[in-house]
């Protein structure tokens, strides 16, 4: 393997490990007294600020015209939906059966790409599919760590990340990959903060909260949104769904390291079968870019 594509691979682990961590910085901040609201804000407009940052010493050009309106409504309505969801859901389920339950979202895009008239699956993938489904059905194991609502705001998030992704396989093409993970992070951060003014803001209260808030924007979005990109550059989307697919498994690591969750043997069974689906997805994926692969995680 040749060196540039061995530093690709590493990047790819680095995102998902990266990404993996969310949910433990999220749930540390709630628990020093942060809401979701005010998480939201901090970590997308200090994430947008620190990757316009990143713009500005590329002397990357902004986009503008239509595919400016598109990126500030991705952020402004799809991230800001899907990270509602996402982020409520940590406030009733654990962070590694969020994170299992957010990888539905291939077998939900190649479900809107069947229905939307734009692809034909193969019986690899409508197996792949299957295979999702059925795991969701196990994962629907509430036990005493999780309740029926953290589930259902988790499949949710699931389904709107599955349409954020088809909308911003139209966008993020024209504008690049850098603007669009700048924009799309600041237009989010203005509409969670006009949602945490409406109650007010509810800063975490200790040093660990606010080491949490840095945690999840620096680690868990800028670092983890950058080697994203870079590494799908290196190795390609197949290569990168397949090692994407570290972050639901890191996430389930770092809670029942830190948080002491734990998932029941039936969810453990189902989160193998949805990451086995995503698997069988990226390996039959054909060889031109896909948004799947494209759009970095939340």
């Amino acid at each position: 393997m040749s060196r540039f594509r061995t530093v690709g691979f590493l990047l790819v682990i680095v995102s998902g490990a990266s990404f993996g961590a969310l949910g433990l910085f999220a749930r540390l901040a709630f628990a020093s007294g942060a809401d979701m609201p005010t998480l939201l804000f901090l970590r997308f407009t200090l994430a947008g600020l620190v990757l316009t940052g990143v713009m500005l010493a590329r002397r990357q050009a902004w986009p503008r015209g239509r595919v400016l309106l598109g990126l500030v409504a991705l952020g402004a309505l799809g991230y800001f939906a899907e990270g509602s969801a996402y982020f409520l859901a940590l406030q009733h389920a654990s962070a590694g059966l969020v994170a299992l339950l957010l990888y539905l979202f291939p077998a939900l895009v190649a479900l809107l790409q069947v229905a939307l008239g734009r692809e034909h699956l193969s019986r690899t993938r409508w197996f792949a599919v299957g295979l999702a489904l059925v795991g969701t059905g196990l994962t629907v194991d509430p036990g005493p760590d999780a309740e029926l609502l953290g589930i259902a705001l988790g499949v949710l998030s699931a389904v709107i990340y599955a349409l954020y992704v088809l909308a911003s396989a139209r966008v993020v093409g024209p504008a690049g990959p850098l603007a669009a993970s700048t924009v799309v992070p600041l237009s989010a951060g203005v509409a969670f903060g006009a949602l945490m003014l409406v109650n007010g803001p509810s800063l975490p209260q200790t040093p660990l909260g606010w080491g949490a808030v840095a945690g999840l924007t620096l680690l868990s979005t800028v670092v983890a949104v950058l080697t994203f990109f870079a590494g799908l550059q290196r190795i390609g989307p197949v290569n990168t769904s397949l090692l994407s697919t570290l972050e639901p498994v890191m996430a389930v690591v770092l809670g029942a390291l830190f948080l002491g969750e734990r998932l029941s043997l039936r969810q453990g069974a189902g989160g193998l079968l949805i990451l086995v689906a995503v698997v069988v997805l990226a390996r039959s994926e054909p060889a031109r870019p896909d948004p799947v692969s494209q759009a970095a995680s939340p």
